[in-house]
């Protein structure tokens, strides 16, 4: 049932971007439509993924787990503190950001591989902005491609496909 939950979620990301695209023109900084976008991204990224706002979501790289709600705000996994139980050594009556981020990615077929990737620094003067809008501004890095190469990315998914 999960499985379903998870890819049903990659189903509604890939409606969402589809669905913005075409209107990506109309984005711009400290409009009406990007105060609505931030509005709708915080009510509904909020409710659903407890989202933080950061300005640059990958919640899709992630297992659909907002990475900003880790104490340590880490990006990239864990940190050398996760608990044996898969608990938070900051926080320990909370479960591991990436312990979850990783048991979501398994059973994402479409996105589930990019919890490899390395992700660029976190601009954190994006915080409280539109991911959306960032994206369409190309404003959001992603991730930096020559980080790994076509090598590194390739024994990345043969890695992936083992687990």
């Amino acid at each position: 049932m999960k499985k379903i939950f998870m890819i049903f979620q990659e189903f509604l990301y890939d409606i969402a971007h589809n669905f913005l695209k075409p209107f990506s023109g109309l984005f711009k900084k400290d409009t009406v439509i990007e105060k609505m976008m931030i509005g709708l991204e915080k009510v509904g990224k909020g409710v659903a993924y407890n989202c933080q706002m950061c300005g640059e979501c990958i919640l899709h790289s992630t297992g659909m787990i907002c990475s900003m709600n880790c104490p340590k705000t880490l990006r990239n996994g864990p940190c050398g503190g996760v608990r044996l139980d898969g608990h938070c050594e900051v926080k320990p009556d909370m479960e591991c950001v990436w312990v979850k981020a990783y048991e979501n990615a398994k059973i994402m077929p479409k996105y589930g591989s990019e919890l490899m990737w390395i992700q660029a620094p976190l601009d954190r003067t994006m915080k409280d902005t539109s991911a959306w809008v960032n994206i369409y501004l190309e404003k959001d890095p992603k991730r930096i491609d020559s980080w790994q190469t076509d090598e590194d990315q390739k024994r990345l998914q043969e890695m992936w496909k083992v687990e």
